[in-house]
């Protein structure tokens, strides 16, 4: 079991829980609400359709440490 229980660890967790979310809307499961590509577009700044977002947002996650290996 994962604790989650600093700042830091809460915000990983919700960057990852984003991108699975990114990870759904590449193959068409829609949400209630704002998309995650929205969302994600609109924190980080990244253009484009919604599967070059989701690489672009899983490069990122790479560079800051988040996220480790190959994800596709």
């Amino acid at each position: 079991m994962i604790i989650a229980d600093t700042p830091d660890k809460i915000n990983a967790f919700r960057l990852l829980s984003l991108k699975g979310a990114l990870k759904l809307e590449t193959v068409g499961l829609k949400r209630r609400g704002k998309s995650a590509l929205s969302i994600v577009k609109e924190e980080f700044g990244f253009k484009g359709n919604v599967h070059k977002v989701y690489d672009q947002y899983v490069a990122y996650l790479k560079e800051v440490g988040i996220l480790v290996g190959s994800t596709r």
